[in-house]
C-alpha cells in the first residue's frame, strides 16, 4: 500500500491542518503495520538448542501460517507471511518430524506477535507486549519416525473451577492415566478450567505430570468475556497455550484445532454462540488446500456442530466449512462441551458433500457431571454424566486414514463398556414385567445390542429407547431420599440418553440364580460383552386382611 503525500488535499485552516496531519500519520503508520512481512526458516534442529545455527539446514515444502494465510517454505526452508499487530505465527508440523516441547510438555510450534500486548483492562492477564517484529521467526523441527498406526489420548472438559476440582481431576483421572503406555500425544477438547482463568497455570502444571506432548483447545469457560470482541476473547488462553486455531500432522492424520465459540454472541452482543469467524474459515480453507486428500483430517473443536437448544452451531459456518472438505473423504470430528457422550452424524441435508455420513464424536468428559455425585473409595465423585455415561476419557486409535475410538471409564477395567440396570429378584410366573436397561456408552442408533439368559443358544435383540437412564435417576433420587446430608455436590437433572436399550426377563425362568448376558457391537464392528446376576423366587402369598 502506497500513499503519495503530494496527492492529498490538506485544508488551509490551521486547526484542520493539524488534525489532518495527525490523521495522515495515522494512515501512514497503519500502512506500515499492514505492509510488514514476517519471514524466517523451518529448519532441522540438530543440536536441540532451539536456535538456527549456521550449519543447520532449512526444510523445504513445510506449511507455515499467520492464522489466516498458509504458505510453504521454499527450497531453502524460508517462508514469508503478511504480519499485522496481532498475529500468532506457527509451523504446521508435518508427519515424520517432532516439534520441541517445553517443561510442561506443551509443543513449541508458534511465535506470538502482539507489539502492544493484550488489553490491560482485562480481568485476567493476557499476552505481554512482544515488541517489534523480529528479523526472523524460525521454527525448529526434529526428524522422528512416526508410524501410521498410533493412538492419542482425548480428554473432554476437565473444567476445574477450584483447587478441590483440581485435586479430584488429579486423583480421579491423571493418576490413572500416568500408567498408560504407547500414547503419541494427548488433546483436551476445551473447557480446561471453569471461568477462573488464573487456574490455567494449575491445570498446565497437573497435565505436565503425564509426561507426553499435550495439545489444548479453548472452550467457552476459558474465555475473556470482558473484552467485548470475539477476536480478543482468547487472549488469556493464548498467553498460556498459544494459538486457539492451529494444525499439525502425525502419521497419516492431519489435525485442525478450532475455537468455535463466538463471544459475544453477535445476535445480542452478550453470551456466546457456536460458529466460526471469516478469518478462521479462511485458515481452514487454506490449510486443507495444502493437505493430501489421502490423509485422515481430524477436526477438533469444543461445541458440537449439531443443532441443539438455543446455542446451536451457526448453520452457514458449518456449510462453508464442509464445502472446503468436499475433496476429502476421510474426515472425523471431535467435540466436547455437552457433558454427555454421543455419536453425531452429518448428511447432505446438513451440508456434508460426501455420500457417506460424517462422524462427530461428542466425547464424554473427565469432569463427568461437573465433579458431582457420591464419593468413591478414594473420596472422588463418581460424576456420572446425565445420560448415564460414566466419567472417563478416550483413546483415538489411528491406522493410516482409518480410525476407531475406545472409551475408558475411570477406575474400571478397559472392557467395561456398558452398565446394566436390572431387577435383583423377580417372582416366578408372577403377572408383572421384569424390564432391564443397557447403557452402551459408545452406542449409536445403528448399534446391535442383544441378550440371552444363562446358556441359551439364541441371542435376542434389545430395543433402543430414548429415555433417561434409570440407573442414573436412582443415584440422583438418592440425594432427595437420604435422611442425612451427603458430602459433595448433588447431581444434575437427568437427560435423555442416546445409547440406551431395553428388554424384559421372562418370569417363566425356573426358581434359582440366573445370569443375564449382554452382547453389544459398536460402530467399528467390535463386540463387547457383560453380564448381570438375577434371582427368581417363588412369590410370597399376600398376608391376610384383618
Amino acid at each position: 500500500m502506497k500513499i503519495e503525500i503530494s496527492k492529498i488535499n490538506i485544508p488551509k485552516c490551521r486547526g484542520m491542518y493539524k488534525l489532518s496531519l495527525i490523521a495522515l500519520f495515522g494512515i501512514l503508520h497503519l500502512s506500515a503495520v499492514m505492509a510488514q512481512t514476517a519471514t524466517g526458516f523451518v529448519y532441522v534442529d540438530k543440536n536441540g538448542n532451539g536456535k538456527k545455527d549456521t550449519r543447520e539446514t532449512g526444510i523445504p515444502n513445510i506449511a507455515v501460517s499467520n492464522g489466516i494465510q498458509v504458505v510453504k517454505t521454499d527450497k531453502n526452508g524460508q517462508y514469508k507471511l503478511p504480519a499485522g499487530n496481532d498475529n500468532i505465527f506457527f509451523v504446521i508440523k508435518p508427519s515424520g518430524y517432532a516439534v520441541p516441547v517445553d517443561s510442561a510438555m506443551l509443543p513449541k510450534y508458534y511465535y506470538i506477535h502482539k507489539p502492544g500486548g493484550s488489553p490491560a483492562s482485562m480481568k485476567y492477564p493476557g499476552v505481554a507486549p512482544t515488541g517489534p517484529l523480529p528479523k526472523e521467526i524460525n521454527f525448529a523441527l526434529v526428524p522422528k519416525n512416526e508410524p501410521k498406526q498410533f493412538r492419542a489420548l482425548i480428554f473432554g472438559d476437565p473444567q476445574v473451577y477450584s483447587q478441590q476440582d483440581l485435586d479430584w481431576f488429579r486423583k480421579g483421572i491423571l493418576e490413572e492415566v500416568k500408567g498408560v503406555k504407547n500414547v503419541a500425544f494427548g488433546m483436551s477438547l476445551g473447557d480446561l478450567v471453569g471461568d477462573n482463568l488464573h487456574l490455567f497455570a494449575d491445570y498446565k502444571r497437573e497435565m505436565a505430570t503425564l509426561g507426553i506432548p499435550w495439545y489444548n483447545m479453548v472452550g467457552n469457560h476459558d474465555l475473556n468475556f470482558d473484552t467485548g470482541l470475539d477476536s480478543l476473547s482468547d487472549e488469556s488462553y493464548e498467553a498460556v497455550f498459544g494459538p486457539a486455531n492451529y494444525a499439525f500432522e502425525y502419521g497419516s492424520a492431519h489435525f485442525i484445532v478450532l475455537d468455535d465459540i463466538l463471544a459475544p454472541d453477535p445476535r445480542k452482543n452478550s453470551g456466546y454462540w457456536a460458529g466460526l469467524r471469516p478469518d478462521q474459515l479462511e485458515f481452514v480453507k487454506n490449510d486443507v488446500a495444502n493437505t493430501d486428500t489421502a490423509k485422515l483430517i481430524v477436526l477438533a473443536f469444543h461445541i458440537p456442530m449439531k443443532d441443539y437448544g438455543g446455542r446451536a452451531f451457526r448453520t452457514a459456518d458449518r456449510v462453508k466449512l464442509f464445502g472446503f472438505l468436499k475433496n476429502h473423504k476421510h474426515v472425523l470430528m471431535l467435540s466436547g462441551h455437552t457433558h454427555l457422550q454421543k455419536q453425531n452424524f452429518y448428511t447432505k441435508e446438513e451440508g456434508w458433500l460426501q455420500d457417506d455420513k460424517l462422524h462427530e464424536y461428542n466425547a464424554g468428559t473427565t469432569s463427568g457431571d461437573w465433579y458431582s455425585g457420591e464419593l468413591d473409595k478414594n473420596n472422588v465423585p463418581y460424576a456420572t454424566m446425565r445420560d448415564g455415561t460414566e466419567k472417563g476419557y478416550a483413546f483415538l486409535n489411528l491406522n493410516g486414514n482409518n480410525y476407531s475410538i475406545d472409551y475408558k471409564v475411570a477406575g474400571k477395567p478397559s472392557d467395561y463398556q456398558m452398565n446394566i440396570f436390572a431387577p435383583k429378584v423377580i417372582g416366578h410366573r408372577k403377572d408383572t414385567r421384569a424390564d432391564f436397561f443397557v447403557n452402551f456408552f459408545m452406542g449409536t442408533e445403528s448399534s446391535k445390542v442383544e441378550y440371552r439368559v444363562d446358556g441359551e443358544t439364541e441371542w435376542t435383540a434389545l430395543r433402543r429407547v430414548e429415555t433417561i437412564d434409570p440407573s442414573y435417576y436412582e443415584a440422583y433420587l438418592h440425594w432427595d431420599l437420604t435422611n442425612d446430608l451427603m458430602p459433595g455436590r448433588r447431581p444434575s437433572n437427568a437427560e435423555v440418553s442416546s445409547h440406551l436399550w431395553k428388554g424384559s426377563v421372562s418370569t417363566e425362568l425356573p426358581v434359582g440364580n440366573h445370569t443375564l448376558h449382554i452382547r453389544a457391537t459398536d460402530l467399528f464392528g467390535r463386540t463387547f460383552t457383560s453380564e448381570k446376576a438375577i434371582r427368581v423366587d417363588e412369590p410370597k402369598p399376600y398376608p391376610p386382611i384383618y
